[in-house]
């Protein structure tokens, strides 16, 4: 009950803040708009590509050539673990991650971080509204991620019981947004 009660709140403060923020915002120019709120017209791939944060991620995205699969015109949220998280792995891990020899099973790790459609933060969150505090969705690997809150922070957890947060939303490209989190999910069955 609490939770539904805490998942109600959250629902009507998100919302009370977007019509604020929309109000403010209805009568200024496109140039004059916060970046933030523009669609960029670089793709997914094009923005791990180039944005130094992802480097560790880019690269393991094109050994696995999903790059190729973030770069179509389709609509994509990324779960993107940033170069920090990647560096919170083990080393024995992390040089599982990088070794070529793995690169189906890194394939299936990083298809864990990406799910068909755009899911803005804001659309995450109604979800988790519609189910009682509880949202699911299914990755490109046909796996669920489950998506909960923790106080203001939206968690993220695989089916083994892994958590992400995400500490930066909604860096919308033009086939669709990514999602910074603050781990890599490592499915158990993928080992």
């Amino acid at each position: 009950m609490k939770r539904l009660i805490l998942c109600t709140l959250c629902c009507a403060l998100m919302c009370a803040v977007s019509v604020s923020a929309q109000a403010s915002l209805i009568n200024l120019p496109a140039e004059q708009l916060p970046s933030s709120l523009l669609i960029s017209n670089t793709t997914i791939e094009e923005r791990t590509a180039t944005f130094e944060h992802y480097s560790t991620l880019s690269s393991i995205l094109k050994s696995t050539r999903l790059d190729k699969v973030l770069a179509y015109d389709g609509e994509f949220t990324v779960f993107a673990p940033s170069n920090t998280a990647f560096n919170k792995l083990p080393k024995l891990t992390a040089d599982k991650l990088l070794d070529p020899k793995n690169s189906k099973m890194v394939r299936d790790i990083l298809s864990y971080h990406i799910i068909a459609g755009k899911f803005s933060a804001s659309s995450i969150l109604r979800a988790m509204c519609r189910g009682k505090g509880i949202a699911k969705f299914t990755t490109i690997l046909g796996e669920k991620i489950t998506a909960t809150m923790n106080g203001i922070d939206i968690v993220l957890t695989d089916n083994a019981g892994n958590k992400a947060t995400i500490v930066r939303a909604d860096a919308t490209q033009s086939n669709g947004i990514i999602h910074e989190i603050d781990a890599v999910f490592l499915p158990v069955k993928l080992y």
